[in-house]
């Protein structure tokens, strides 16, 4: 981390294995993984309940220990260098075991402290979420959540980095470091207002939304991946449409009623169910559904409080009926 001018540090070369094993012992890895959550000395340092010094202090000396700048600063924001990347991730992977059997023993003590870091899909965040984790918060009130509401390519990205223990969103394929715990597959449409021109439209396709304006998801989001080939088999030249990175925007857009929005209606099944919406599943042959699922790691099981989380999650949705699912 640089201090401004200090050439001489961190070291040209590592201390011996002897030395490091005892720095790696002392607060310096735990500081440095909070700076690394973080990417904020001020934010570590609130979160540790230190000053802000200690935090930096304790990070210059593992950088000088290890012989190797473990954060990058550009335009006054904070990055984890090559090394730094490499050390969180191996220093997430020795902390997650003893942070997990503190919760667990914390459980059998009926404190029933805990945490579980979940990423959720936009849609699934803002439809579903409020109420499983308010429910979930009223049964284990001492169980911490942290919540990210982010693209369902970084909710995978999460996971596999291990940085979250449960992920919500849709997904075309699943890569090997990932598991769908629970899978539904929900239908392709269009929602639109009840007064729209296509609202009576008996069997819907792309084609027929072509020729009305349209608001489309953005590549980054799951969506836009399914639609692509039906959108430019449908036009070799795409329509003016607007294209979004929110599915939120998408259900605002077709409220407005100018607008038909191709999505699913996970997302708008709020005003679908009031009536101020309408879903219209796309028939075009060979269109294929959107993947909604629950997602953990491959191959690791989840420690006591994700666990108890991904059993209420599952319970859930098994109990709720997700618009537009297919049985």
């Amino acid at each position: 981390m640089d201090k401004g001018g200090t050439s001489e540090r961190p070291r040209e070369h590592a201390l011996s294995a002897s030395l490091l094993s005892r720095v790696f012992h002392q607060p310096s890895l735990l500081y440095f993984n909070a700076v690394a959550t973080h990417l904020s000395i001020r934010e570590a340092a609130r979160r540790l309940n230190v000053a802000s010094s200690a935090v930096t202090r304790q990070v210059a000396q593992l950088e000088d220990a290890l012989g190797i700048a473990l954060f990058l600063r550009d335009k006054r924001r904070m990055r984890l260098s090559p090394a730094g990347e490499i050390l969180f991730r191996h220093s997430r992977r020795l902390a997650a075991p003893m942070e997990a059997a503190v919760s667990e023993i914390e459980m059998l003590r009926g404190v029933r402290a805990g945490s579980v870091r979940i990423a959720a899909a936009e849609s699934v965040g803002h439809s579903f979420l409020p109420r499983l984790i308010s429910e979930f918060g009223a049964r284990y009130p001492r169980l911490t959540i942290d919540l990210s509401i982010v693209s369902s390519g970084e909710v995978i990205d999460r996971l596999v980095e291990e940085r979250v223990d449960i992920g919500f969103g849709f997904i075309a394929r699943t890569p090997r470091q990932i598991n769908v715990a629970f899978r539904r597959d929900v239908r392709i449409g269009a929602v639109m207002v009840p007064t729209h021109p296509l609202a009576g439209v008996e069997h819907l396709t792309m084609d027929m939304c072509l020729d009305h304006a349209l608001a489309v998801a953005r590549p980054e989001i799951s969506i836009r991946e399914v639609i692509e080939p039906f959108l430019r088999r449908s036009s070799s030249i795409l329509p003016p449409m607007v294209e979004v990175n929110s599915i939120r925007m998408l259900a605002e857009l077709a409220l407005g009623g100018h607008y038909l929005s191709i999505m699913t209606p996970i997302g708008a099944q709020n005003e679908i169910a009031a009536g101020q919406l309408i879903f219209k599943p796309l028939e075009d042959g060979g269109l294929p559904t959107n993947r909604f699922g629950i997602l953990v790691r491959s191959g690791s099981a989840l420690h006591l409080a994700p666990a108890i989380f991904f059993d209420h999650a599952k319970s859930y949705f098994e109990g709720v009926e997700l618009p537009g699912a297919i049985a």
